[in-house]
């Protein structure tokens, strides 16, 4: 397995909001660790948001002993929905903040993704597959037909969340279980990367680079020349 981890500020924002983790060693239970979140709130409150999931997070993976890969995800999405939610009710500089979040492991032959909100995970094999659902209101229209994934990516309201980790005191995450093989390429991100290139966009340079380095140094450099409007981040897996 290879990996490779970048975040980058963007064009247009004067603080980066979103937060990443990438260990291909053994965390806890898990043979491996990758995990995207994006923050939001008011000034440093969506920094403290996705910085406080994901160290909650690893923490709550790294005592984990002998569960199921779901079970771990969700007493780690627990835990870190707690302290993300009591931060904001007890300082008001983080009063309403809370983060998206996907994270993976693999172990062996098979995948486990959790999600909250709109950061996503692709599997490419023959094709470019999105694992994960965004939970936005554009994502909703999407799915009734109302609107083109590509019409989304532009829509004025394509920024409203309708679950993430922190905004209230429970929160429920999608899981998903996937096979994984030999040469399949796996794609972590924040909105700040799927807003700015198509999916096709994304396939063709992740598939037309030499390595997972060049690739995803390509993903955030092509997200700033298409306008950078969001923090980016990139975790790009090789099996």
């Amino acid at each position: 397995m290879k990996a490779f981890a970048k975040t980058d500020v963007g064009r247009k924002r004067s603080m980066n909001q979103d937060f990443l983790y990438c260990s291909q060693d053994a965390v806890g239970s898990f043979q491996n660790l990758f995990i995207v979140a994006d923050g939001m709130g008011g000034h440093k409150a969506g920094d403290q948001a996705s910085r406080m999931c994901i160290e909650n997070m690893v923490r709550s993976i790294g005592d984990s002993v002998h569960q199921t890969p779901v079970t771990i995800f969700e007493e780690a999405v627990a835990k870190a929905n707690y302290a993300v939610y009591q931060a904001a009710k007890t300082n008001i500089e983080y009063e309403g903040m809370g983060t998206t979040m996907v994270g993976c492991t693999i172990q062996g032959q098979t995948m486990y993704v959790a999600n909250i909100g709109d950061s996503r995970l692709y599997l490419l094999r023959d094709r470019m597959q999105r694992v994960t659902d965004d939970h936005s209101l554009v994502e909703e229209l999407v799915k009734q037909g109302n609107l083109t994934e590509r019409e989304a990516r532009v829509h004025p309201q394509k920024n409203i969340i309708t679950r993430a980790l922190g905004t209230d005191e429970q929160v429920s995450a999608d899981f998903f279980e996937l096979d994984v093989q030999k040469g399949d390429m796996i794609l972590l991100c924040s909105d700040g990367l799927s807003n700015m290139l198509d999916d096709d966009d994304m396939d063709y340079i992740i598939r037309h680079a030499k390595n997972v380095e060049e690739a995803g140094g390509m993903l955030v450099d092509k997200a700033n020349e298409n306008g950078g409007d969001d923090n980016i981040t990139v975790i790009l897996i090789e099996i």
